[in-house]
């Protein structure tokens, strides 16, 4: 069974900045995951032509269930608030989505704690500290019934702000936990293996970097488990036609 995570940047391509659904469509079909944690996805924005890009990347996986969980409501840069849930169809949303080939028994949205206040953030690539009022954060868990058993999968794109991203996978853990096994959790989270393993107590079923897209030097993007039975058999992180990351894919089974 393949897992496959992979921040979208929304459709773009970086190089000359174009939305293209078929690009986003090819780069999902070349994934061939049979479970898909997609982040930074819009529905009905301007930027990306308004498609629904969690309806383009099932159809090119042939999903028989996906999942779409708005963090902000409206446009990104622009008019936006936190989103509850209760958002009118056909309105802008901006957030995360789940895919799977296999069949859906429940679904669950768990919203992050969020920064009440604006904060300053270094970024390191650009050598400055840029003050921002940090986006909402949830994570969307789907147990599905898989060739390997049921396995419970969740999706999430944590902040980048340090010490309230770790504080995040920490309640996102707990909140999984809760709910039957076993469990994979997958996403950008936003900080490197270490940490992770440190915050999650989940192991890893990939190592490889992910960031930046064109000369990868950073892994921010995972696929963990607390499974002792799931165990990877092969890893890639190649680089697609969109985004700023690069997506990682697992081929799983079951000993």
């Amino acid at each position: 069974m393949r897992l496959a995570t992979f921040n979208i940047l929304h459709g773009r391509t970086v190089h000359d900045g174009v939305v293209d659904v078929q690009r986003l469509q090819d780069c999902v079909r070349a994934l061939d995951a049979d479970v898909l944690a997609l982040q930074e996805v819009d529905v009905d924005q301007p930027r990306s032509n308004l498609v629904d890009l969690t309806a383009a990347a099932a159809e090119a996986m042939g999903a028989v269930t996906h999942r779409f969980v708005a963090a902000i409501a409206g446009t990104p840069g622009a008019t936006w608030s936190a989103a509850t849930g209760d958002e009118q169809p056909g309105a802008a949303a901006y957030g995360i989505s789940l895919l799977s080939r296999f069949p859906a028994t429940s679904w669950q949205v768990v919203r992050m704690p969020r920064i009440p206040v604006k904060v300053p953030v270094y970024l390191r690539e650009a050598n400055r500290v840029i003050v921002v009022d940090e986006e909402p954060r949830a994570a969307v868990i789907g147990c599905f019934e898989t060739p390997l058993g049921p396995l419970t999968v969740a999706n999430t794109h944590l902040s980048f702000v340090p010490g309230w991203n770790r504080r995040q996978l920490r309640r996102l853990v707990r909140d999984l936990r809760g709910l039957p096994g076993p469990h994979v959790l997958a996403g950008d989270l936003n900080l490197g293996p270490a940490a992770v393993r440190r915050y999650s107590g989940m192991r890893a079923l990939a190592a490889a970097p992910t960031f930046p897209h064109d000369a990868p030097s950073r892994q921010l993007d995972h696929l963990l488990t607390d499974d002792d039975g799931l165990v990877a058999t092969g890893a890639l992180a190649p680089e697609m036609p969109i985004s700023d990351h690069r997506p990682l894919i697992v081929e799983v089974e079951r000993r």
